[in-house]
């Protein structure tokens, strides 16, 4: 989907002196590492500990997002295809958690349109995906966003925050939300 591309393109230049950047479900940490090279030291959270090569000098969370009670420390929070994995109920309270410290959110998820399902189901073969990537990925992008459905499940009030969508050509749905002055 091309997803930590856009991170990289997109990120660095959102980014204020001061700024502290935490990733939401951080994985194996790979969003962290390619965007450090571009002067943006990403934290990490995460159910699962970190990764054998994690920056010692920056923090690895092991936390649920729903319970973690850190948010105060970051002004700029993201995610990359974890968002999607939360109810309705569960991102009012996410975004609840993160909204009062945060001045930036960038996520990236599965757009939720019936072509991007058809397209995987068409390139999948090609690329030699095995029957449980098929199925994740009709489930996640089922699972995903259109329009503003994001911003609105997080709480972002339009009077208080800027944000804008765009949904690339390969599905990703990728929000950018600013907190106004």
């Amino acid at each position: 989907m091309g997803n930590i591309l856009w991170f990289v393109r997109n990120l660095p230049p959102l980014i204020n002196q001061g700024d502290r950047v935490l990733e939401l479900g951080a994985g194996t940490g790979d969003l962290g590492k390619a965007l450090s090279p571009h002067g943006v030291q990403v934290h990490a959270m995460d159910r699962c500990p970190p990764p054998a090569a994690w920056p010692a000098a920056r923090s690895w969370h092991e936390a649920d997002a729903l319970t973690f009670n850190e948010y105060s420390s970051y002004s700029v929070v993201i995610g990359n295809l974890i968002f999607h994995h939360f109810s309705s109920t569960e991102l009012a309270a996410l975004g609840a958690k993160f909204k009062p410290s945060a001045r930036l959110i960038i996520a990236c998820e599965p757009a939720r349109y019936r072509c991007f399902q058809l397209l995987f189901s068409f390139i999948a073969p090609l690329i030699g995906a095995n029957d449980v990537t098929r199925h994740d990925a009709h489930v996640s992008v089922a699972a995903g966003f259109r329009r503003e459905e994001l911003a609105v499940a997080l709480g972002l009030d339009p009077a208080v925050w800027d944000y804008r969508v765009s949904i690339s050509i390969f599905g990703a749905y990728r929000l950018i939300a600013t907190r106004r002055l």
